[in-house]
């Protein structure tokens, strides 16, 4: 292997000749141990928001050009071909491309500068192949002086994470519809399953399978809500603003155009900010968005906490799910709820992330949140998990539900609970006289009712059918023989 000699204001490194990146990013990667890689999403959302800095930045050289004045000033600036360059290396970051020198990890101290350091020598690096590739000779761009031309760690970087956030909460979205259209088709398919009800792990008044898939079906579509909703508050980012959000250094023209420029590369509603030191300074919004992501992460939990149940050998309730793996290396034929266990141990992370997230953005001092690249890192992990929970419990559980419906209802007619039904037309003892008999004879309440004639058979079978044990409370008609 060659290596080229790198310079920077500690001293000199030795870096692969064939490397795309530089000093700064393999000064990063001795510092910080970390095996985990950089998040690819955050990555190519770098590559869109350099790019549109670039973009930017050739509005303004054409404008200053345009002016006899300042051409002296337009003179300094990088020529056509370098901002062209510039442009090509960025949109070639933005799909992806040149990831495997991305080798800051996703854990980094210093808010973000190794991470912006490291995207700035890929582009620069890669913008030299494309202009020596064309015939003319490149010892420039360079990483500082022009591929982080008017920008700062600290406005790029966050930018770059609202983007990657946004362009996953769409992705987040179609995965929550995706599973709650699952879950409202087996509503529908059940409508009318009869199924004991339960509290506290205790029987409980009747209920339905229908019924049990509306509450996941209605919790999902809050959840569906409250994540659209979060492009509200993350949409607005800081870009232009430099180091804390006062634009020092940097032209008027470009904080006014660089976001408008991002909405039509990205077609995603970002925003300018209009306190840029506040949004600079402050992550509140993260830990807002990311809040929604707990909730999700509780409504899923709950799911594939009661759907285990229910299909475990510990219940009798009609029913099944999927079997997806080999459940034990040694007891045959055991197969475990995997896909529930999965989406139980997904929620957990996204719970843990969360306490990352409230805490280190609490962390901020003054101008500026030094944790950024864990707490961002933090985020899009929940987002990316969270969908892929979404995903397995739609096609590898949900979807594959089976309800026997007869040994469901059987059960119901079974247990003691039954008896509630009966309350408002024998009142509260009697109707215990009915459960009791049932427990100690282990016989359903329509032989326990044959033996005490507490109603008649006709009455019974009307109070006990589907359609009267599934209506909302009663009515005096329902008194009346």
């Amino acid at each position: 292997m060659t290596f080229r000699i790198e310079q920077d204001y500690l001293g000199e490194m030795e870096v692969p000749s064939d490397a795309l990146y530089g000093i700064h990013a393999l000064r990063a990667k001795g510092n910080f141990p970390c095996n985990q890689p950089f998040n690819p999403a955050w990555y190519k959302a770098m590559g869109v928001v350099k790019k549109a800095a670039y973009l930017t930045y050739d509005a303004f050289r054409n404008a200053a050009l345009e002016q006899v004045e300042f051409a002296s000033f337009a003179d300094r600036m990088m020529p056509a071909d370098w901002i062209a360059a510039l442009c090509d290396a960025a949109g070639e970051v933005a799909k992806g491309d040149h990831y495997a020198h991305c080798i800051v990890p996703a854990i980094s101290g210093g808010a973000g500068t190794s991470i912006n350091m490291n995207v700035n020598e890929i582009i620069a690096n890669r913008a030299r192949q494309i202009l020596t590739g064309q015939g003319r000779g490149a010892p420039f761009p360079d990483p500082v002086e022009h591929a982080n031309v008017y920008q700062s760690t600290n406005d790029v970087v966050p930018a770059a994470l609202k983007i990657a956030a946004m362009r996953e909460l769409e992705t987040l979205e179609a995965s929550i519809n995706g599973l709650r259209f699952a879950i409202e088709a087996k509503e529908k398919e059940y409508r009318d399953a009869l199924r004991v009800g339960y509290t506290q792990m205790q029987a409980a008044v009747p209920s339905s399978f229908g019924i049990l898939f509306s509450t996941f079906s209605d919790a999902l579509s809050r959840d569906w809500w409250r994540v659209s909703k979060s492009f509200e508050r993350i949409k607005v980012v800081n870009l232009g603003g430099g180091a804390i959000g006062t634009g020092m250094a940097v032209p008027r023209f470009f904080i006014m155009e660089v976001v408008n420029t991002l909405r039509e590369l990205t077609g995603l509603p970002v925003a300018r900010a209009e306190n840029l030191p506040d949004n600079t300074a402050n992550l509140d919004a993260l830990v807002e968005v990311h809040a929604v992501m707990k909730a999700l992460a509780v409504n899923l939990e709950k799911m594939a906490g009661d759907l285990r149940l229910l299909a475990s050998d510990l219940s009798h309730g009609g029913l099944s799910i999927p079997h997806r793996q080999v459940g034990s290396s040694i007891m045959p034929g055991k197969i475990n709820p995997v896909i529930p266990e999965y989406v139980i141990s997904i929620s957990h992370r996204v719970y843990a992330n969360d306490s990352t997230i409230t805490s280190l953005s609490a962390q901020g001092c003054l101008e500026l949140n030094a944790y950024l690249p864990i707490i961002g890192d933090a985020l899009l992990n929940s987002l990316q998990l969270l969908q892929g929970a979404c995903n397995t419990l739609r096609a590898n559980l949900v979807e594959g539900i089976t309800i026997n419906v007869a040994d469901s209802e059987n059960q119901l007619y079974h247990n003691a609970a039954i008896t509630t039904a009966l309350i408002p037309l024998i009142g509260y003892h009697k109707a215990s006289e009915l459960a009791r008999r049932m427990k100690e004879h282990q016989v359903d309440v329509f032989a326990a009712n044959q033996h005490l004639q507490m109603v008649s058979d006709e009455r019974i079978k009307a109070v006990m059918a589907p359609r009267e044990l599934l209506k909302l409370g009663f009515s005096l008609k329902d008194l009346k023989e």
